[in-house]
Formats: C-alpha cells, structure tokens, sequence
C-alpha cells in the first residue's frame, strides 16, 4: 500500500511506501546488517593492507627519524602522527 502525502508548503505530493512499517524487529535489523556488510567488509580489506603498509613503512620511519627529518615533514610524506613516529622510532632503538 501506497501513502500520498502532501507538502503544503510547496503544493508538493510525496509517495510513500507503508511496507517499511510492516516488517518486524528482525527483518528491520537484517536490512542494516545487509546494508552495513558490503562497506564493512571493503573496510577490513582496507585495514589489513594498511597494517601491511605499516609494517613496511615501520623501518622506513625510524630511520628518518635517525636522519633527523622532522617530524612535521614525516607526517606530510606518510600522514604517520609525529607520536606514532616517535613511538616508533624508539622501538626500532631497542
């Protein structure tokens, strides 16, 4: 079923589908589950290439750090927080 609704501000008719209203707790919750898992899923992807990234660039950091690039510019080159590089230029230290 098919509601009608009229916007009187601007003489407008809006259709609107009553189906929503019908569908139980369950079936409301399924649709957000379905709707969430296609970017959720490209989202882990993505977070386990960066921690790959990571472990690559991970040396990379510390060793500009060693050659005194700042910490500022570090950032601009990788967008790695100047805390993350500090943090893990002293893990490469020990």
């Amino acid at each position: 079923m098919t509601t009608l609704t009229v916007d009187v501000m601007h003489g407008d008719a809006v259709s609107q589908a009553d189906d929503m209203t019908q569908k139980s707790p369950a079936e409301l919750r399924a649709d957000a589950e379905a709707a969430l898992k296609p970017l959720g899923q490209k989202r882990i992807k993505l977070l386990a290439q960066l921690e790959e990234i990571e472990q690559e660039l991970r040396p990379l950091v510390a060793e500009a750090v060693r050659m005194e690039v700042p910490y500022r510019r570090i950032n601009e080159l990788t967008a790695v927080a100047p805390n993350t590089a500090r943090s893990w230029s002293k893990t490469k230290e020990k």
